[in-house]
């Protein structure tokens, strides 16, 4: 991907993530601190992690202080405007999915421009995507979005993988860019607007008190069936 669309989607990726994790710090009536530090970790928590993994160091906002700077003005400006949204929820979660969709391919494209194979990448892309959302929860105080039984890293997962075999197959970046934010962003908004989930595991029920008793007062069988008789 040419560096100048990189940048620009990685820029607009930041700030909306930013803007979400001050919508958080919105709902938990914290000051303009608050709204800046959680704005901060989930604009480039994900990609911080990212560039980790890849051994890319210093980390991208540590090079380039842009991405910082333009998490801490969206976050000092929504500290003032966060009273806008008519529900700051519902704002969230829809800006999520935008951030959510434009991360899982910028984070997998700069996997690919490292060097690593396509199934790393597309980890990586789902790594940049989500991390950042896990990390404003956790500040926030609320349970992860990834951690619930939502459609959310299945639609990052989409997404990536859809940019990554594009590119392999030798499609043009802007067409496989595209192609991987719609597919991210429409799964996971049909999941918001329909309710979708996953299905979640159910333990069984065990057994009470009373049955087991009534299970080491039965007879030992033998082989053939028989009740062993013991006197």
């Amino acid at each position: 991907m040419p560096t100048s669309w990189l940048t620009a989607l990685d820029w607009f990726g930041i700030a909306i993530f930013a803007v979400t994790g001050a919508l958080v710090a919105s709902r938990k009536r914290m000051d303009i601190f608050g709204f800046m530090l959680l704005g901060a970790a989930t604009g480039i928590g994900g990609g911080s992690l990212r560039d980790v993994m890849l051994g890319q160091l210093p980390v991208f906002w540590v090079k380039e202080p842009a991405s910082l700077v333009i998490c801490l003005v969206v976050s000092a400006a929504t500290f003032f405007l966060a009273h806008i949204p008519e529900s700051r929820y519902r704002a969230l979660l829809w800006l999520d999915a935008a951030g959510l969709a434009l991360f899982c391919v910028v984070g997998a494209d700069k996997a690919l421009e490292a060097g690593t194979g396509g199934f790393i990448a597309v980890a990586m892309g789902v790594m940049s995507a989500t991390f950042g959302g896990v990390i404003r929860d956790i500040l926030g105080g609320e349970s992860p979005l990834v951690l619930r039984k939502e459609i959310y890293v299945t639609a990052a997962l989409a997404g990536a993988g859809a940019y990554v075999g594009l590119i392999g197959l030798g499609v043009s970046n802007a067409a496989a860019t595209g192609t991987g934010f719609a597919l991210c962003f429409t799964i996971r908004a049909l999941a918001l607007h329909y309710h979708w989930s996953l299905p979640v595991y159910r333990a069984r029920e065990g057994r009470t008190v009373e049955e087991v008793e009534q299970l080491g007062q039965r007879p030992a069988k033998s082989q053939s069936g028989e009740g062993v008789d013991h006197g």
